[in-house]
């Protein structure tokens, strides 16, 4: 007669469900994997005391040494500026810190200028096939990654007072778009300010004006966004629409607006 096998001491003592990497990675798991793409960068925003950003979208293409580096020298420049404003305003909350995708290219140019001014500064990277890595100058314990888009841009839109967004392709009108779609329904229940850097790229690429003939948008959603074309004039403008005077508590989130009830038909 065989002897049985001697008990698997695993399968007699099984990890707790999160602690269980198999768990974790399964279809099952996926709601768990949500919730905490959302509670981490969450804790560390109260933690770190984020009250808000100005977010910074662009190319990851372009370089500092490419055709187009003018508009990475202009960010690095902008997001030094903007940092130390922010540096200067006396709050309970880190104000107005600079917030990109964390990867390189304008992101890097941000991140790079506001680091350079001496502050703190936010990267929300995403893992994607070419391997988009954070670049060196987001401050440690504020760099995140994500596997899904949808919640790096709810943290995106969530604590942004503003938003510079520079040339960029697929990614950066996704980014873009999606935070004039919530401004233009009132998803949001405060103005975020949109910057368009480079005001030729985008005339040429978004024929706004077309929009509006065609009845597709109205004029008053022109308002949504303003073309600047030099770090000064874009500082201006966020100084102008920000201000820098509240003392809110720590952070800042952009609540969706109350859902309008809708009137009973008789």
């Amino acid at each position: 007669m065989k002897t049985p096998p001697a008990p698997d001491p695993a399968a007699m003592d099984p990890p707790l469900a999160y602690l269980d990497p198999q768990f974790l990675e399964s279809e099952e798991g996926r709601p768990v994997r949500l919730l905490a793409e959302y509670l981490q960068p969450l804790h560390a925003f109260r933690r770190h005391k984020v009250h808000d950003t100005i977010v910074f979208f662009g190319s990851a293409r372009i370089r500092e040494d490419s055709p187009q580096g003018a508009y990475y020298r202009d960010a690095r420049e902008l997001a030094r500026l903007i940092t130390e404003w922010s540096e200067k305003i006396h709050s309970p909350g880190h104000r107005f810190l600079v917030c990109t995708g964390g990867g390189p290219g304008i992101m890097e140019a941000a991140n790079r200028g506001a680091s350079e001014a001496g502050g703190r500064t936010i990267g929300l990277n995403i893992g994607l096939p070419h391997e988009q890595r954070p670049n060196s100058y987001i401050t440690p314990g504020l760099s995140f990654q994500f596997h899904y888009f949808f919640m790096r841009k709810l943290w995106f839109a969530y604590l942004a007072r503003a938003l510079v967004v520079f040339p960029g392709g697929f990614g950066t009108m996704d980014e873009l778009f999606e935070v004039l779609t919530l401004s233009q329904t009132r998803k949001l229940d405060r103005p975020v300010p949109v910057l368009l850097y480079g005001s030729a790229y985008w005339k040429a690429l978004v024929d706004f004006e077309l929009l509006v003939r065609e009845g597709m948008i109205d004029r008053s959603d022109l308002a949504l966004f303003h073309f600047v074309d030099a770090p000064a004039d874009a500082l201006r403008i966020l100084q102008k629409m920000l201000g820098s005077e509240e003392r809110p508590e720590t952070p800042s989130i952009a609540k969706s607006q109350t859902p309008i009830t809708p009137v009973p038909q008789s």
